[in-house]
C-alpha cells in the first residue's frame, strides 16, 4: 500500500462511497479500500474532519440540487417548498441519521462550526435560491447574506435539534420562524 498516488477527488469519491455504506468515514478502513498508506490518505485529504466536511456538503449539494430542480413555486413559497423536500430526505437518510447518532459531536462540528466548508457552503447555495426565488428585483448584498445566514440556522435549528442540545421544535412554529425570515422588512 506504499506509493500510490490518488487524487483528492479520488479520495472524496472514495469517501462519498464509504460513508453511504456505512454511515461514516473510518480512516484507516478507507485507506485500505483506496489501496493507499493512512499516511497517503491524511497527506491528500488533511484530516478527517475535512473529508467529512467535503463528503457532507456533497450530498447536501445533490439533495439541494434535487430539490431546487423539483420546485414549482416562486418566491418564499418555492424556498420552503425545496427546504421541506431536503429536511424530508435529510431525515430519511439512513447514512446520513446513523453518522448523527453514532458520532454527534463530530457531526455538530463538522456541520456547523465556520472551520467547516459544509456551513459555509451551505449559506452560499442557500443565497443563490434566494436569489432565484427573488427574480428581477435585485436584493441589497448584506441583506440577502444575512437572510441566507439566518435562514440557514433556523432550519439547522429544527433539523439538528438533538445535536444542538435542545427538543425538536414544532414544524410549524418552524415554518413560520423561517416564513418570517424570508418576509423583507
Amino acid at each position: 500500500m506504499t506509493g500510490r498516488v490518488v487524487s483528492h477527488e479520488q479520495v472524496v469519491r472514495g469517501a462519498c462511497r464509504f460513508f453511504l455504506q456505512h454511515g461514516g468515514v473510518d480512516m484507516d478502513r478507507l485507506a485500505a479500500s483506496l489501496a493507499v498508506s493512512r499516511a497517503t490518505l491524511y497527506r491528500v485529504a488533511h484530516s478527517r474532519d475535512s473529508l467529512l466536511g467535503e463528503v457532507l456538503w456533497r450530498f447536501t449539494e445533490r439533495l439541494l440540487a434535487l430539490a431546487r430542480r423539483r420546485r414549482r413555486h416562486p418566491g418564499a413559497e418555492g424556498v420552503l417548498e425545496i427546504t421541506r423536500w431536503f429536511v424530508g430526505q435529510l431525515h430519511t437518510a439512513v447514512a446520513f441519521r446513523a453518522f448523527l447518532s453514532s458520532e454527534p459531536e463530530t457531526a455538530a462540528r463538522v456541520l456547523f462550526t465556520t472551520s467547516g466548508v459544509v456551513h459555509r457552503r451551505v449559506v452560499a447555495a442557500h443565497r443563490e435560491i434566494l436569489r432565484e426565488a427573488h427574480g428581477d428585483r435585485p436584493w441589497p448584498s448584506t441583506a440577502l447574506d444575512q437572510t441566507a445566514y439566518l435562514y440557514v440556522r433556523v432550519i439547522e435549528s429544527a433539523v439538528y435539534a438533538e445535536l444542538l442540545g435542545g427538543p425538536a421544535p414544532d414544524p410549524e412554529l418552524v415554518e413560520r420562524t423561517a416564513r418570517a425570515v424570508l418576509t423583507p422588512v
